[in-house]
């Protein structure tokens, strides 16, 4: 009797550290988020001033995406992790919607102006060279970000990640930095190398529709995942990344519309009789 009450005391004191853990981080990443939207809204009102001014719509665009990224760290939502859906709802707010706010916030763009010519010059060369147009090219990151998505719920990884902290911040960072690669490659304001046509972007987009879909019926169904969670959970979490993809993905296609411009052709002259 003894030796199981001292077993059941080491379980629940090593679940309480690494509870205690993973709220610390948590707190942290949140305290990141509200720093860095510290920073950008000094910039943004430095740019104001300007006569070129910094548009408002930037500047909430850019609040509401670091709003949603917070939200989904903090220590309350983070505390869902546990359940399938809980987890999924930190999927949608880190990797899905918060990232599209900040994209439209044109944070590249800011930094551009308000650094110095010394700096401005490096991150024009960044953004110039193979490497980031490689990684900005629109099928690139649809692999990054659906076939990541993908790989942790139609293999047992999410069983592996979700157990440590270590990997479940990892797991995070990948989702974010994913989702705003896909969401500027599709429609960010900032620069970027060679971006293709609206049209094609549009044809991405709608391929991440599909995978998106497709990879919540197979949950929603039990099939073809590696997901061990009950029945509940299952359909749950994928309702969540079917209609919560949804939104995201209309945003997107609603900001590729609103910045296309066809080209106009023009009238054949009239030849002089």
């Amino acid at each position: 009797m003894r030796q199981r009450a001292r077993v059941g005391l080491v379980h629940r004191v090593r679940g309480l550290t690494v509870h205690g853990t993973h709220d610390g981080g948590t707190w942290a990443s949140a305290c990141s988020v509200a720093a860095l939207l510290a920073v950008y809204l000094l910039a943004a009102s430095a740019r104001r001033r300007e006569a070129r001014g910094w548009s408002g719509w930037r500047t909430a665009a850019f609040a509401t995406g670091a709003a949603l990224l917070a939200a989904g760290l903090s220590p309350p939502v983070a505390a869902l992790g546990h359940d399938l859906r809980g987890h999924m709802l930190q999927h949608l707010l880190i990797g899905m919607l918060a990232p599209v706010g900040l994209v439209l916030g044109a944070p590249v763009t800011l930094l551009l102006r308000t650094l110095p010519p010394p700096g401005r010059r490096a991150l024009g060369r960044a953004l110039a060279s193979r490497a980031a147009h490689v990684l900005t090219g629109p099928w690139v990151a649809l692999v990054l970000s659906v076939g990541g998505m993908a790989a942790l719920y139609c293999t047992p990884l999410y069983g592996l990640v979700t157990g440590d902290p270590a990997l479940c911040h990892l797991l995070h960072a990948h989702f974010l930095l994913a989702g705003c690669l896909f969401a500027w490659a599709m429609a960010g304001p900032d620069p970027a190398p060679r971006r293709p046509s609206v049209p094609h972007r549009l044809v991405v987009l709608g391929v991440a529709v599909a995978a998106h879909a497709t990879v919540a019926q197979l949950m929603y169904a039990g099939l073809l995942t590696g997901l061990t969670a009950p029945g509940r959970e299952l359909r749950g979490a994928a309702e969540l990344m079917y209609y919560g993809g949804d939104a995201a993905e209309v945003l997107l296609a609603l900001a590729m519309v609103t910045t296309w411009r066809p080209a106009r052709r023009r009238a054949p002259a009239l030849q002089a009789s």
